[in-house]
C-alpha cells in the first residue's frame, strides 16, 4: 500500500511503497528551481520517509519529466539573500536539506535528468548512489554571480568528484556532461533518457530488498571512512555487530538454505 504527503505547497512531494521512498522536486515552469520553502522542506520529507514510513531506500528526483534541478531559485534572492545576514539564514536552510540526505540512516538515490546545476548538483552529490540520462548537464555557477558555495557542500563535491573535477567545476562554473561525470566516478551509471526511471527504480527495488539493519550499518561505515570520524566508526561497530543476533539474520541464513528469496523486516 503506497502512502504520500506533500510538503512546500505540493512542490516537494514524498510517496512510499514496497519499502522505496520517492522525494520528487515539484517546479517543472522554473526548471525545478528550489525556493526557500522547499528548501525547508526536504529535511522534513527525509524524515517522513524513512521515519514514519519504513522507507528503506530513498529515490530522489526531478519532477516533469525533464530537469532534476536547476538549483536554488534566484528570483528569491533579492530579499532572501540580500546580505550577509539574510544569506546565512538561507544557506543554513540549504546546509540542513544536503545533511539530511548525506544523513538519512538509508541509501539514497538520486535519478538525474537535463539540468542539474547549483543547490540541485548539491542535494544530487549529498546522496549515497547517482544514476544520470546521457543528456544530463552539471555546473556549479556559484562564482558567476559573486557567491561563494557551501562549504559542507563543497566537501560533497570533493568527496563525489575528486579533488581535480570538484576544483573545475567551482574555480569555472563551466557546465559539464554525465560522461564527464561518470569517468570521474561521480555517477554509477549512465542510461538513455527514457530508461532513466526504471533503471533508477530497479537499483532502489534491489537495494529495498536486502536487510534494513545491514544497509544502515554499511552506510554509516561509509560515512565514517570517508569523514575520517571515530565515533561514526564505532557506531557503525555497534550496528554491525546487532546484526547477527537480529530476525533477520536467522532469516537470510534460513532462505538461502531453503534456496529463496529473504523477506526482510528490520529486525
Amino acid at each position: 500500500m503506497k502512502r504520500s504527503k506533500a510538503f512546500a505547497n505540493d512542490q516537494i512531494e514524498a510517496t512510499v511503497g514496497d519499502g522505496v521512498g520517492l522525494l520528487q522536486i515539484v517546479n517543472p515552469a522554473r526548471k525545478n528551481a528550489v525556493t526557500a520553502a522547499m528548501w525547508r522542506a526536504i529535511p522534513e520529507a527525509i524524515h517522513w520517509l524513512h521515519a514514519e514510513s519504513a522507507a528503506r531506500v530513498i529515490l530522489l528526483r526531478g519532477g516533469g519529466g525533464r530537469d532534476f534541478s536547476a538549483g536554488a531559485d534566484i528570483s528569491e534572492f533579492t530579499e532572501l539573500r540580500k546580505d550577509a545576514a539574510t544569506a546565512r539564514i538561507y544557506e543554513a536552510s540549504n546546509s540542513r536539506a544536503f545533511a539530511a540526505i548525506r544523513e538519512a540512516p538509508v541509501p539514497v538515490i538520486a535519478a538525474i535528468r537535463g539540468i542539474c546545476y547549483g543547490g540541485g548538483f548539491g542535494l544530487a552529490a549529498a546522496a549515497d548512489l547517482r544514476v544520470a540520462s546521457d543528456d544530463a548537464m552539471f555546473a556549479v555557477p556559484a562564482a558567476r554571480l559573486g557567491l561563494a558555495y557551501p562549504a559542507d557542500a563543497v566537501q560533497d563535491f570533493v568527496r563525489g568528484l575528486g579533488s581535480q573535477m570538484a576544483r573545475r567545476a567551482l574555480f569555472t562554473g563551466a557546465p559539464l556532461t554525465a560522461s564527464e561525470l561518470y569517468t570521474c566516478g561521480f555517477l554509477s551509471e549512465i542510461t538513455a533518457t527514457e530508461a532513466l526511471d526504471g533503471q533508477a527504480l530497479m537499483l532502489a527495488e534491489a537495494i529495498a530488498q536486502n536487510a534494513p539493519l545491514s544497509l544502515r550499518a554499511s552506510k554509516l561505515a561509509i560515512r565514517a571512512e570517508e569523514l575520517a570520524d571515530q565515533d561514526l566508526l564505532r557506531e557503525a561497530e555497534i550496528l554491525g555487530a546487532q546484526t547477527f543476533d537480529s530476525a533477520d539474520y536467522q532469516e537470510g541464513r534460513t532462505a538461502f538454505a531453503e534456496r529463496r528469496r529473504p523477506v526482510f523486516k528490520g529486525m
